[in-house]
């Protein structure tokens, strides 16, 4: 599952704000079951665990809430869920802040992983060990500015000459597979899923180098999250609530339980590959929540240093309003 790249910025964008929807479930709301879309922001995956738990148990019905669960839209999730076309989305801090930024009213109310669990993925045959050893290799990816900056930031700050990188643009490919064909050296991966895949299922020899070991050198950040609307939140702040106080208990259970998760996944999503989502929900079993943190806990020092990171890369264009991106006032006590 490689790290993907948004057409130009939330294309289509304008179109959808001004369609005229309404934020969904207002304040006068019926008191009975409430129906609620939640958009994802690929497909189904150990991400989405707790969710899908809490909806494959049957307990976001039991806080009255109909949950129905979309694919991505092509225009974005966060444009999406800033109109009003779904209640709630999965997104990434690095989508969030430049929609926020072009105008797009939505905020992050829950981090649904404490860290970023990226990593860079290379063959185990390259003997590579450490940033600095990605001298005169080639990347794979989307050809963003913030991959660039990140890649190349690794480099130099382990003491490396990042002028030797070679950046190749090649989208969303079979990373293994496009390694070992020689189209290039290495790629963004997640640990808990496409690394897994590519060393568990296909039983290949991989390196990783984990971003959360070079915290010195690059910021942590919270991918993925759980995204609503500006208006939704205002208007009807009890919704909000109830749908983060299932969402908790669901990724609170999946830490538990993963083989209740990957039950859960893979009945509502049977196209899956049953070996992979159960080593992926025994991976992240310990993973969604950072120690004696409640999960979905965001820390605002984490969105500034991002914030600040994502300027360097010139990947914003202007300093972000980060007081109205993202909440904790929505998640259980």
């Amino acid at each position: 599952m490689n790290i993907k790249k948004r057409a130009t910025l939330f294309a289509g964008l304008l179109f959808m704000l001004t369609l005229g929807l309404t934020a969904c479930g207002g304040s006068d709301a019926p008191k009975g079951m409430r129906e609620v879309t939640l958009m994802l922001d690929w497909t189904p995956n150990t991400n989405h665990a707790g969710i899908y738990l809490a909806k494959h148990k049957g307990w976001f019905e039991d806080e009255g809430i109909n949950l129905t669960i979309i694919e991505p839209a092509q225009v974005g999730v966060e444009a999406a869920v800033g109109a009003g076309t779904a209640h709630f989305g999965f997104s990434y801090s690095e989508y969030l802040l430049p929609a926020r930024n072009a105008g797009v009213t939505v905020l992050s109310v829950a981090a649904v992983l404490p860290h970023n669990d990226s990593s860079l993925m290379l063959l185990g045959s390259t003997g590579v060990t450490r940033p600095r050893e990605l001298e005169g290799k080639s990347y794979g990816g989307w050809g963003g500015a913030l991959e660039t900056h990140l890649v190349k930031t690794l480099v130099t700050c382990d003491g490396g000459d990042a002028s030797t990188l070679e950046f190749v643009e090649v989208g969303n490919v079979p990373a293994v597979e496009s390694m070992e064909a020689g189209r290039f050296d290495f790629v963004w991966e997640f640990e808990g899923w496409g690394v897994i895949r590519s060393r568990e299922l296909l039983g290949r020899d991989v390196a990783t180098l984990r971003f959360i070991d070079y915290l010195n050198c690059i910021p942590d950040w919270y991918t993925p999250i759980l995204i609503t609307g500006d208006s939704l939140a205002a208007n009807n702040p009890e919704l909000v609530k109830d749908f983060l106080k299932v969402a908790s208990k669901g990724y609170n259970e999946a830490m538990k339980s993963p083989s209740d998760s990957a039950e859960a996944l893979l009945a509502l999503a049977p196209e899956l590959d049953s070996t992979l989502v159960k080593l992926a929900t025994d991976y992240h079993a310990d993973k969604y929540r950072d120690g004696d943190t409640a999960w979905g806990i965001q820390d605002e020092s984490v969105w500034q240093r991002f914030a600040k990171f994502l300027l360097e890369a010139e990947y914003l264009e202007q300093a972000p309003d980060l007081a109205s991106t993202w909440t904790n006032e929505f998640l259980p006590d």
